[in-house]
């Protein structure tokens, strides 16, 4: 089971509101018993609602944030609106609320996911074997395969981008994000910000796109033999695949690389595939063009650091006292440092 951790202090709901619009979008829930919060993660806010008779997932925006297209709590209600009835592997949408005098901010509930997610914390105290954590990387592979595989024109999903232009827009937003978040001087980030800029390729034929795929955001069964569920669909929209993949591989760290990121991650664990092997699954199981599939790692590695720069950012401006926020800093250098150095491979 996930990590609760009781409201703070700051965290004062409505719970007879919060009930009266459950009962209204189920008729027969039992009322609200208690309301904890998820502790992981560094974008929107999570929390476990439960009842009597059923739990349910309540997401929200942290206070500070402004940057609307991840923290639009009404967008990501809408992706799953629209993705649950072609992709079965994504939380029921249950509903969503502007009231901001229930919560503070707006919100969304969906259904509960129950199942495991493989996390830096927990994994590595499951004893997973090699082969275990080799089914678990292919079970993720070909279910990022099974979403880029989506007909985004007869679905419709297609109405929550542009996938025309998606690469060059992503980069010169992510250049900009990280230049209004900027903190202090890091000459790694410059020059790939200059990089990303010069060496764009071709884009590929569009898909869905989750944009913040990795194990963290996977409920696999509790046997691990299947990937029950995706969460966390604040970045979703349509553009070039290998945005997707490229982001994935940003997350993959392996056992031979530094140890600072064993703490945010559990990829290095053996059995996991290696960056390279991914990358050989995803043309196996897409056949699609990864020739250029460099750019999309390097851009991965920069728009991380941009996210944590974000955080850093908010966290010097007096938004959070949270000490993991405050820490961010070396991680923004270190990972500029892996891209400048990755870009020099292309």
């Amino acid at each position: 089971m996930e990590k609760r951790v009781p409201l703070s202090q700051k965290e004062i709901f409505d719970i007879t509101r919060l009930n009266q619009l459950l009962q209204s979008a189920i008729p027969f829930v039992k009322p609200i018993q208690s309301i904890t919060r998820f502790p992981g993660g560094y974008s929107n806010l999570t929390y476990s609602i439960q009842t009597e008779n059923q739990e349910f997932v309540m997401r929200m925006a942290p206070p500070g944030a402004n940057i609307k297209s991840a923290h639009d709590m009404e967008r990501e209600y809408k992706v799953l609106q629209l993705l649950k009835p072609h992709f079965s592997q994504v939380p029921e949408p249950i509903l969503y609320a502007t009231d901001t005098s229930i919560t503070g901010s707006s919100f969304y509930i969906m259904e509960q996911l129950d199942g495991i997610i493989l996390r830096a914390y927990n994994a590595p105290k499951m004893n997973l074997t090699v082969a275990q954590f080799e089914a678990c990387a292919k079970r993720l592979m070909e279910t990022l395969a099974a979403l880029h595989a989506i007909d985004i024109e007869k679905t419709q999903l297609v109405q929550l981008g542009k996938p025309e232009g998606y690469v060059t827009r992503q980069v010169e937003g992510w250049i900009k994000r990280y230049y209004a978040a900027e903190t202090d001087n890091i000459d790694a980030m410059n020059q790939v910000a200059i990089w990303l800029k010069l060496y764009q390729p071709k884009e590929q034929e569009p898909t869905f796109l989750h944009n913040d795929f990795k194990y963290d955001n996977i409920v696999f069964s509790n046997d691990l033999t299947k990937v029950m569920g995706i969460l966390d669909w604040e970045m979703a929209t349509v553009g070039d695949p290998l945005m997707d993949l490229g982001a994935m591989l940003a997350y993959w760290f392996e056992a031979d690389e530094e140890p600072i990121f064993k703490q945010y991650n559990c990829t290095w664990l053996p059995g996991n595939l290696s960056r390279a092997e991914l990358i050989d699954y995803y043309q196996m199981l897409t056949k699609r063009d990864l020739s250029d599939i460099n750019f999309y790692y390097v851009f991965g590695l920069f728009k991380n650091a941009v996210i944590a720069q974000q955080i850093y950012h908010r966290y010097k401006q007096g938004f959070s006292n949270d000490e993991r926020f405050g820490a961010l800093l070396p991680m923004i250098q270190l990972l500029g440092t892996k891209a400048l150095k990755a870009s020099s491979t292309n």
